[in-house]
């Protein structure tokens, strides 16, 4: 899935695995020949075309054509289907600039997830999207604006990457995790504002919750694990030479090498670092 070389797969964070894993290994092994590569960068681009043909038609004529491509559940029951799709190409602003720097950021987005994930694990997480708004606009009525699927792919994108670096007009570096986080805060903030846009925002991020909450749990409740087992051994006296972890691979312990980073596996055994390089391919 992930090209060693890659500056980003170099910065992608372990773990998030979720207890669906294996199921969605076996849709890709029958199914991962009708993805669509490049997904998210296709519908920037298409998102950019509609900005475009917008900005050359009369005022009456862009609101008739952004109308024709919204996500209206009345038209759909009366076999507008294309609606269920086009939605997605509505740009979230009507400035050039920013209409081009936000395609090309979202393409940066889509390549670092397609390069950890696969083309097929992409598909999944935009379909999955979909169908979560789509419910909610045809059952409650909910909106369902293309921003929080581009959203959702920010905080994917942050929760792989963490680390990895954009430069804030063009000068200022701020790492990926503060951006995601500037993000949820000013939606959390409208939320706030308006409590009845609760619903229809979580239905926008179910994909996200849905991809990263089990492996997000889980690390905390690992982390709380380790937190523990060091209070006790911090607590207790034990003689000189007494490691706290050992490597269930190579046995080396956090004695050997001071250096070594050591994780907790489902099984309740622990690996380092090395060992879970050699094991991951990285």
């Amino acid at each position: 899935m992930c090209d060693s070389r890659s500056s980003l797969c170099s910065g992608l964070k372990p773990g998030y695995q979720t207890p669906y894993m294996p199921l969605i290994s076996r849709l890709e092994s029958k199914f991962g020949r009708f993805a669509i590569p490049g997904l998210v960068q296709i519908i920037a681009l298409f998102q950019l075309l509609v900005l475009f043909m917008v900005m050359f038609m009369k005022p009456e004529g862009a609101e008739a054509y952004l109308r024709f491509l919204e996500l209206n559940p009345a038209r759909v029951m009366h076999g507008e289907v294309w609606r269920l799709f086009t939605h997605v190409f509505i740009p979230g602003h009507f400035s050039l600039i920013w209409a081009l720097i936000g395609t090309l950021f979202m393409m940066w987005i889509g390549r670092g997830l397609e390069a950890a994930w696969g083309a097929f694990r992409v598909n999944l997480y935009i379909f999955g999207w979909m169908f979560a708004v789509t419910v909610g606009a045809l059952w409650f009525g909910w909106p369902a604006p293309g921003l929080f699927l581009y959203q959702t792919l920010l905080f994917a994108f942050a929760t792989l990457f963490p680390n990895e670096e954009i430069y804030f007009y063009f000068v200022l570096p701020i790492k990926m995790k503060w951006v995601a986080a500037l993000s949820a805060g000013m939606t959390a903030f409208l939320v706030m504002r308006d409590p009845s846009l609760f619903l229809p925002v979580l239905a926008g991020h179910l994909n996200f919750l849905i991809a990263f909450g089990p492996g997000f749990l889980s690390e905390r409740a690992r982390m709380a694990q380790v937190a523990s087992r060091r209070s006790k051994f911090e607590s207790a006296k034990l003689p000189e030479g007494t490691f706290f972890h050992q490597c269930s691979v190579c046995k080396k312990t956090d004695l050997d090498d001071s250096h070594l980073e050591f994780r907790v596996l489902d099984s309740g055994e622990e690996i380092c670092s090395v060992c879970r390089a050699k094991q991951t391919g990285g």
